[in-house]
């Protein structure tokens, strides 16, 4: 044997010695005399105390993963037993985390190119207890003073696979939220597949998407307070978080009760290590959607009692911010169906909300709640702030502006069919909701009504304190054999209803807008009827009463009714109201308070016939809104109208009617002679000798 031969055996010999001894070493070695060590490095690079109380030990095993000739290359496997990781010194609490047991594998490869590979790591009874106080501090942020802040970072790159884990326990109390919730996790004993939750047709679609669902493997249940609500629930999660894969779906379901709102959701999260994306089945229900707003954040309007079922997906990391998408919903709002889809997206400076809604039958009293114009006995069942006074029509309730300016939206709104008793003859209603930095528009606001449309452009600026509000409204062609369908003189008519209202307020209620009111109202009515049935029929206790002193039980026609009130500071006065029948001119004269709910209105008659109207003394309505009283004045019956037109304050009035006269039917408006005669200050009373 030569010399180099000698020197290359002896080489590697003693190479293998080295390594045989290495390899004892590492298999025999004590792992638990590097604890003392190692707890106070990684207490050190923490800030927290760390400890690893039980056994530490080490087990080479080659990875079954592994083919060819790297399976027999074994890898550790690190056992550690009674782990604890204390609080920051801010905590009344010492632990934040307690691990009974925890086992994981690292490529021994991997270490040669400066990454820790471990493909997962498996967790034995994890205890939790999270905290975050007012100002923001939490448990579960770690500070890092990195030694030389001008150091190059390290090289070395961990990369952990999955996480897996058992019972366990965990604990919030998050004190900026107001929130305080106890999770117990109990393995459920035999998986539940995906499918028998989600349905086939759901679990094939997310296993389209690339990668299969895990089974459920662990029960969960929550009690305590979300946002100061009560919250209690259950449900079933997945055994495995995969980390690195983000598109190994991590199933989750649950049923959830907050205050009065329910939560059902069944499906999966993505990307777990960023909380990359939701795709789950989504159902809410509840006493009224403006309760989500404390839970959510979302600004929903009051409502009476809801449910939905929908599919939300999520998208956590978009650049404009987190995007939720609610879609194919279906459901109702108290008898009303409701469908749509809606996107919610966390931008800034503000979230937005847009999207679309449908509903094919819409009950008339469900929109209601929208000004607080529903009974007390509903606005308790929904949680409303106000209790409308037994003595007031105009509700009271006031609007939440303080969240206005929470949030932005975007949202239409169809109604294709109005659901309604005789006295509110709507079909149908569409609506362009935008809520922007607090200013809150309906443009428009349609209605379809009685064969004609209601259009109205309403505008409330919550920036202002009290609220400011700008309406204009107009009717057009409302065809009143609909609007009185029941009533047998009116089917024959081709009597319509015109008007026109301008109106502006400051307040913070539809009472305190109203009440502080300023603007015009305008409105023409032309070949009609009227008799105590009409009245009776429309719920008018005074009008029948009023009716019946003028023309007795027999039913009149209407040639014309005009109306021109002009509004300050919510007192509506009469600038011009009147009646021509075929038997007499009926006048109106006085002023209906919106601040007050006051009536105080004159009615004087008069007569085109010596006989036809033997009333001698006008007539009054006066008193509350809710249930003013009517009667004759003490005073003798004056003629009015003629008094009027020699002052000249009906001809401006009359002439502004004019815009609103339309043919009816293709018949000429009976309306335009009147107020034509009105305009040239001509008194419109033909008074004709008894026979």
């Amino acid at each position: 044997m030569t010399r180099i031969q000698k020197t290359f055996v002896w080489t590697l010999s003693t190479f293998l010695t080295l390594l045989v001894v290495l390899v004892l070493i590492i298999v025999f070695f004590d792992w638990n005399r590097i604890k003392p060590p190692l707890n106070a490095k990684v207490s050190e690079e923490l800030h927290r105390a760390f400890a690893i109380n039980g056994n530490l030990s080490m087990v080479w095993r080659p990875e079954p993963d592994e083919s060819g000739w790297r399976a027999w290359v074994p890898w550790p496997h690190v056992v550690a037993e009674d782990l604890s990781l204390g609080n920051p010194d801010w905590s009344k609490q010492p632990q934040m985390v307690t691990l009974k047991r925890v086992e994981l594998r690292i490529s021994p490869l991997a270490l040669l190119a400066q990454r820790v590979v471990i493909p997962r790591i498996d967790l034995t009874e994890p205890n939790a207890e999270l905290q975050r106080l007012a100002d923001g501090r939490a448990n579960w942020t770690f500070t890092f003073d990195p030694k030389d802040p001008n150091a190059e970072p390290s090289s070395w790159v961990v990369d952990i696979g999955a996480i897996g884990f058992d019972k366990g326990h965990v604990t919030l109390d998050d004190q900026s939220l107001k929130t305080q919730l106890d999770v117990l996790i109990d393995p459920l004993g035999k998986p539940v597949p995906f499918s028998d939750i989600v349905g086939d047709k759901a679990a094939k679609a997310a296993q389209e998407k690339g990668a299969s669902p895990q089974d459920y493997a662990f029960a969960l249940k929550v009690n305590g307070q979300y946002r100061g609500q009560k919250l209690t629930g259950q449900g079933k999660i997945g055994g495995l978080l995969a980390l690195q894969d983000a598109a190994r779906p991590f199933p989750l379901q649950a049923q959830v009760k907050i205050a009065d709102s329910s939560v059902e959701l069944a499906g999966t999260l993505t990307d777990p290590l960023n909380l990359g994306a939701l795709d789950l089945r989504l159902k809410l229900a509840g006493t009224s959607l403006g309760n989500l707003y404390p839970l959510t954040g979302v600004i929903l309007p009051d409502t009476p009692p809801y449910a939905t079922d929908g599919h939300l997906i999520a998208k956590l990391h978009e650049a404009g911010g987190a995007v939720f998408r609610y879609e194919e919903f279906n459901g109702k709002i108290g008898e009303s169906d409701i469908h749509g889809n809606l996107t919610y997206v966390a931008s800034q400076p503000r979230p937005k909300l847009s999207g679309s809604l449908l509903s094919n039958q819409l009950l008339f009293a469900d929109l209601a709640p929208l000004i607080g114009a529903d009974s007390n006995a509903k606005q308790k069942v929904r949680g409303g702030d106000s209790k409308q006074p037994a003595d007031k029509v105009l509700p009271v309730e006031e609007f939440k502006t303080d969240r206005w300016r929470d949030m932005d939206a975007d949202v239409e709104f169809t109604g294709k069919r109005i659901v309604h008793s005789e006295k509110l003859p709507f079909n149908d209603l569409y609506t362009h909701l935008v809520l922007t930095d607090g200013v809150l528009s309906l443009e428009p606001l349609r209605f379809g009504v009685a064969g004609g449309k209601l259009d109205a452009q309403i505008r409330l600026n919550g920036h202002t304190d009290p609220l400011e509000g700008k309406a204009r409204l107009t009717a057009r062609g409302f065809k009143l054999k609909q609007l009185f369908p029941g009533f047998e003189p009116m089917k024959t008519s081709f009597g319509e209803l015109n008007g026109d209202a301008d109106i502006s307020g400051r307040g913070n209620s539809v009472a305190k807008l109203l009440g502080s009111a300023n603007g015009n109202l305008k409105m023409l009515i032309n070949d009609g009827a009227i008799s105590r049935e009409l009245m009776e029929l429309a719920g008018l206790n005074v009008g029948n009463y009023v009716v019946g002193k003028i023309f007795g039980d027999k039913e009149v026609k209407i040639n014309c009714a005009a109306a021109d009130f002009g509004i300050q500071s919510g007192l509506a006065s009469s600038r011009l109201f009147v009646f021509d029948t075929e038997n007499a001119v009926v006048y109106i004269d006085g002023t209906a308070n919106m601040a007050t709910e006051q009536l105080d209105l004159t009615i004087t008659p008069q007569s085109k016939g010596w006989r036809l109207i033997s009333l001698r003394s006008p007539l009054y309505v006066r008193g509350k809104f809710i249930k003013p009283d009517a009667g004759v004045k003490a005073v003798p019956l004056m003629l009015r109208g003629a008094g009027m037109v020699a002052l000249g304050v009906i001809a401006a009035p009359a002439a502004g009617l004019l815009a609103l006269v339309a043919p009816s039917g293709g018949e000429p408006n009976q309306c335009a002679p009147l107020l034509e005669q009105m305009k040239s200050g001509k008194a419109p009373v033909t008074v004709k000798p008894a026979r």
